[in-house]
């Protein structure tokens, strides 16, 4: 089961970064992507909307399939309204977790994306919150230290 930390609200930080407007090739560098940079806020590319964005760190394997692995941090939005297949934190009789969410007429069945886990299916009685949905992972590329 994939759970959610709280690491806190986002705010907007209005530091602006050079961005290439241009895809990367993973092989040989091209020399004219020294000719085409840019300006661009980390603000506007993660779509930070404080104070109604904040961030979490995934604990757990059960969304690999959507591309979020453990020690991830997602990117969520309180102000988002949560549509069937998005990803969403929620909170599941006091436990926070990260899947994405199906509906099926009345039935709320929160899918995780791994099939080695099962999917959790809202029953009478359970309470369930959408805390928000997930617009953007952060992974580190490195030795794997955050």
């Amino acid at each position: 089961m994939s759970n959610a930390v709280f690491i806190g609200t986002v705010t907007p930080s209005g530091t602006l970064i050079s961005c290439f407007d241009t895809r990367v090739p993973a092989g040989f560098p091209s020399p004219a992507l020294d000719h085409m940079e840019q300006k661009i806020s980390l603000d506007t590319l993660l779509d930070v909307h404080a104070p109604h964005t904040y961030l979490v760190r995934v604990s757990g394997e059960s969304m690999t399939g959507a591309g979020i692995h453990d020690g991830d941090i997602l990117v969520v939005s309180r102000a988002a309204n949560a549509k069937h297949r998005d990803i969403v934190v929620a909170a599941v009789n006091g436990e926070v977790l990260v899947k994405r969410l199906i509906r099926r007429g009345k039935q709320i069945i929160l899918q995780p994306e791994n099939p080695a886990f099962s999917p959790l299916h809202i029953l009478e009685g359970d309470e369930l919150q959408i805390w928000g949905v997930v617009r953007n992972s952060i992974r580190w590329h490195d030795t794997g230290e955050k």
